[in-house]
């Protein structure tokens, strides 16, 4: 083919090209007026040998690259002139084959076989083919979505509908008891102790929580008196249900009705800055300052744009576990409070656990918080809220631990950084209770709206018919 050819189909893939949709039209090419101006064969003409090859190449050079290419009403019988699209453009998103006369699978071979496959295809259209008009019309709808989507592990939509995976689109129905994994129960070395005041009047911690408590669940901006100026608030989110609260099936008792009502992102993303969880967090060094907000008025807003709350502290003070003792600090010797319980989370009362570590200091003389009748000042303030777990943990004894629980390797670890929360969390769990591989346990929960418990029920209702591969192997997880 030569130079002035060439530079021919150059123009004329340009003069279909669509750059901010990264779109490339070739539907109709058969009548196309470019092409039979200049006597150019047609790509999708059965006389046809390199003229495909030659547009597909040119449309690798593209910039930005090519995510979707219409192929729509070209008349085309076989799926031949598509052998190199998977060459030139791996990376194809979205593709449309409408109102072709495709007839068979061997047809779809081109772009779904080991050597062409378009491995990161998301949206396929074959509608007006005779392969799957041919399938609809014999009843075989969802055998022809079956056979599409097992040929294309990442496709999404499929014919302009949600594609829905083969072995997670059974009804689900409530988690019995009897799905809940049951596992022996050890204990630790040592025992679980009473909370621990020392150093310190214990009045002094009371008082403070007792008034503390209160405030921050019916009137926050009142509690700007007793941070410090130059008080320092953080709150993270931890969404991982704990293993003794999945065995127990907390999150599905009937004695909990709300907990299904909760939803995770007010607190990943509220607070006037989100969670601040470190080890988690994205975005560099200006979402790790804008999480930490420093001197009173900040902490006061921040929690101001945060769930309202119920803390129960007065009426059920076994659900609390507070440690108390001195702390230095430099020249000053402060007091480290940190309390561990749970509240009622407004407007679905559904129940969530919370880690609070205050550092304290006595309120001095004539300070905003000593004239407002506090007995300290709040210099830091650290909150973390955790999905519910049951107070027992802490009850004075021995410490139960759950033996025998799956642990991830750093490698799966690893492959699930990608995801966002709350879904990598979700997946994780998923993962170690049920050990499915990650594109498995990801269509288990996309196609169960993300509910982990209903994507559970799901999975032990089709587990007998998913296939070897659909699990991780053994070095997938800790020895």
């Amino acid at each position: 083919m030569s130079e002035k050819v060439i530079d021919l189909w150059k123009e004329w893939v340009n003069q279909r090209w669509n750059p901010e949709a990264k779109f490339l039209n070739l539907e109709r090419m058969n009548q196309d007026a470019f092409l039979k101006r200049h006597r150019l064969t047609s790509p999708a003409s059965p006389d046809a040998s390199k003229e495909a090859q030659v547009v597909f190449k040119i449309a690798s050079k593209l910039r930005p690259e090519v995510e979707t290419i219409s192929l729509a009403h070209n008349d085309l019988v076989s799926g031949r002139m598509m052998t190199t699209l998977a060459h030139y453009l791996p990376k194809l998103a979205n593709l449309s084959l409408e109102g072709n006369k495709l007839s068979g699978w061997k047809e779809i071979d081109y772009i779904s076989g080991k050597r062409g496959r378009l491995s990161q295809l998301r949206e396929l259209v074959l509608v007006g083919n005779p392969m799957r008009e041919l399938e609809y019309k014999n009843n075989r709808a969802q055998q022809y979505k079956s056979e599409i989507a097992r040929r294309f592990p990442t496709l999404e939509m499929l014919d302009g509908e949600p594609v829905t995976r083969v072995g997670f689109d059974a009804p689900t129905s409530a988690p019995s008891s009897s799905t809940r994994p049951h596992a022996k129960l050890s204990s630790f070395a040592w025992n679980m102790e009473p909370p621990f005041i020392a150093g310190v009047d214990g009045s002094i911690v009371s008082n403070f929580l007792m008034r503390y408590f209160p405030l921050f669940d019916n009137q926050r901006g009142a509690l700007l008196d007793v941070y410090a100026p130059d008080a320092t608030f953080s709150f993270s989110a931890n969404t991982a249900i704990p293993p003794r609260a999945r065995i127990e099936g907390l999150h599905v008792s009937k004695e909990f009705p709300n907990q299904r009502k909760l939803e995770w992102a007010p607190w990943l993303s509220g607070g006037l800055g989100g969670s601040r969880n470190l080890d988690r967090m994205t975005g560099g060094l200006q979402k790790v300052t804008q999480t930490l907000h420093l001197g009173n008025e900040q902490a006061v807003k921040a929690m101001a744009d945060l769930p309202g709350t119920r803390h129960d502290v007065a009426g059920t003070p076994e659900k609390f576990s507070v440690d108390a003792f001195p702390v230095k600090q430099g020249e000053r010797t402060n007091l480290l409070v940190t309390i561990h319980g749970q509240f009622s989370e407004l407007p679905s009362h559904g129940i969530r656990s919370f880690d609070r570590s205050f550092i304290l200091a006595i309120a001095p003389e004539g300070s905003r918080a000593k004239q407002s009748g506090w007995d300290v000042v709040i210099l830091s303030d650290q909150l973390v809220i955790r999905a519910y777990s049951s107070h027992e943990a802490w009850r004075p004894g021995p410490m139960r631990v759950q033996a025998g629980d799956l642990l991830p390797s750093p490698g799966l670890q690893e492959a699930l950084k990608p995801l966002p929360e709350p879904q990598r969390t979700l997946m994780l769990d998923l993962v170690l209770r049920t050990r499915l591989n990650l594109q498995f346990a990801e269509e288990c929960l996309k196609n169960n709206d993300w509910d982990l418990e209903r994507a559970m029920a799901n999975f032990e209702q089709v587990k007998a018919n998913l296939p070897a591969d659909a699990y991780l192997p053994q070095d997938a997880f800790l020895p």
